[in-house]
């Protein structure tokens, strides 16, 4: 995991894991002891699809097929065991309230999203853009004072390696710009 100087962080598990929100735990001890301490974290269960009953699934099997007959050919891993044992909930193995409760006490920002739909994304990205102070994002879109920013006054090949974007800009008619 690559963090240096990073404002945010997603840590994802998966729902229908439970092995994987303890793994998605270290990570964020690791984030909190090494990386920004005003970094803001995010916790995000995904595969959300798989545990939700689809709307445009029937509540019932159709009459053509009957209880015990699953169509195992097309069925995600461990989707048989949810037809015959309760439905999709079933495969949940991390209760949302459990991994809510570890983002509250842990100060994370807590969603359950689904990558396959999209369903949850876009609210991930957008609470943690607010909860970025506008100090930080500024500072590193106009330039600070890290190595990266250092030396850069222009002219090619200058002070730091920089250079000038505007020196080929006065090119003749006659000039290719392929």
């Amino acid at each position: 995991m690559y963090y240096r100087n990073a404002q945010a962080a997603v840590v994802v598990y998966d729902v229908t894991k439970a092995s994987s929100l303890e793994k998605a735990k270290s990570w964020v001890k690791e984030l909190q002891r090494q990386a920004n301490p005003n970094i803001v974290i995010a916790l995000a269960g995904n595969k959300v699809d798989l545990v939700q009953p689809s709307a445009s699934s029937p509540a019932t099997p159709s009459s053509s097929e009957s209880e015990d007959e699953a169509d195992d050919a097309t069925a995600t891993p461990g989707e048989t065991l949810a037809a015959t044992d309760g439905g999709p909930e079933s495969l949940r193995q991390v209760p949302r309230e459990e991994a809510q409760a570890y983002a509250t006490e842990a100060g994370l920002l807590f969603f359950e999203t689904s990558a396959k739909t999209g369903e949850g994304i876009i609210d991930v990205f957008t609470e943690i853009a607010k909860k970025i102070p506008i100090e930080h994002i500024l500072a590193s879109t106009r330039g600070g004072t890290g190595p990266r920013n250092q030396g850069v006054t222009g002219g090619n090949g200058g002070p730091g390696g920089a250079v000038n974007l505007d020196a080929n800009a006065t090119k003749g008619k006659d000039a290719c710009n392929c």
